[in-house]
């Protein structure tokens, strides 16, 4: 076998390893396994009926706190605009809308995150982290008092979370387990405290003209649920000094 040979092959296995090998971490866990054997067909099923390719897929969550929903959109690497997969419903809640800005307020988090962590061996059955406190919150919040560990989880109960199911967090976990397989190391999720139409937004300013950290938040929120509506690209984010967020 010549030495060119033996490079393409060491490359290939190198890169199959790559490839899934946080899968095949995740795999290690017997709730992960059950998740897969109960939910991988039906997770083949929607990518399908979307012309998706598992092996290049690429999701973006939306969550609505207000109508209780957390949207799934997909799509393949190469294409431009993400399809929506799923709506799963998040089946209890705490605190009220607006920002999470300490820790012990019971408040969901609102604003522009992505998933960081996947807990296989939840208390919770299995979870996905979400990196909050973010960079606005660090302005905007307590400081040394932020709190942290927010979590989408099974179970049904929260102090700060958004819990679904353990039947629908299966499924859930698996896509995000797929598409950080396939690369997507930040699967971001936007959190609005409700589908910022214009009428809902001048409804909100209305009820809360008072509260400015409110209304500046939703201001950038409502310019990230446009451009998404529009394009079906998740926007771009940039963080300022002063907490509020560039939104392209």
């Amino acid at each position: 076998m010549t030495r060119k040979l033996l490079s393409i092959l060491l490359i290939i296995t190198l890169s199959s390893f790559q490839t899934d090998s946080f899968k095949n971490s995740q795999l290690k866990y017997s709730r992960v396994r059950q998740a897969y054997k109960d939910k991988e067909s039906s997770m083949l099923t929607l990518l399908q009926d979307k012309q998706i390719d598992i092996g290049k897929l690429k999701i973006y969550l939306r969550t609505f706190k207000n109508e209780e929903q957390i949207e799934l959109w997909g799509k393949n690497d190469s294409d431009t605009k993400y399809s929506l997969i799923k709506t799963y419903e998040v089946c209890n809640t705490s605190g009220n809308l607006g920002p999470k800005r300490q820790q012990g307020d019971l408040q969901i988090p609102e604003g522009f995150y992505h998933i960081d962590r996947f807990n296989p061996y939840s208390s919770y059955y299995l979870s996905l982290g979400i990196n909050y406190p973010n960079k606005s919150d660090r302005v905007l919040g307590v400081k040394g008092q932020l709190g942290g560990d927010i979590f989408i989880h099974g179970a049904c109960v929260t102090i700060g979370c958004l819990p679904i199911t353990d039947d629908q967090i299966k499924e859930l976990y698996i896509f995000c387990t797929e598409a950080r397989n396939n690369g997507q190391t930040k699967i971001p999720i936007t959190i609005f405290p409700s589908k910022l139409s214009e009428d809902e937004f001048k409804r909100l300013s209305e009820t809360y003209k008072t509260d400015t950290d409110k209304i500046a938040l939703w201001t950038d929120l409502k310019r990230g649920y446009e451009i998404f509506n529009q394009k079906k690209e998740p926007p771009s984010i940039g963080f300022l000094a002063s907490g509020r967020h560039r939104v392209n």
